[in-house]
């Protein structure tokens, strides 16, 4: 019987405004059944004359935190057969 599992990521957004140039941060934290805490960070920094468009550094800033929990997920998972199968896993490339 198939069994259906729910992950879920949050993805927290700040910006911070420094000397004209928009600094926006995103976090995203993975959450499972199990005891995986894994979080991905990623910023975008917007130029003093770039265009105001703040949903472009949100999605760069969200892109990048995703792509670092990816990166981070392969990680886990490598470790994790390698313990199960006490053989060196070649490395997974993101």
């Amino acid at each position: 019987m198939p069994v259906a599992k729910r992950w879920t990521v949050d993805i927290y957004l700040s910006e911070v405004t420094r000397n004209g140039s928009v600094q926006t941060h995103a976090d995203a934290r993975l959450h499972t059944q199990d005891t995986t805490d894994l979080r991905g960070h990623g910023h975008a920094l917007k130029h003093p004359d770039d265009a105001d468009v703040p949903e472009i550094g949100d999605e760069l800033a969200a892109a990048r935190a995703l792509s670092d929990l990816a990166s981070q997920l392969l990680v886990a998972a490598a470790e994790d057969v390698e313990a199960v199968t006490r053989q060196p896993v070649v490395k997974l490339r993101h």
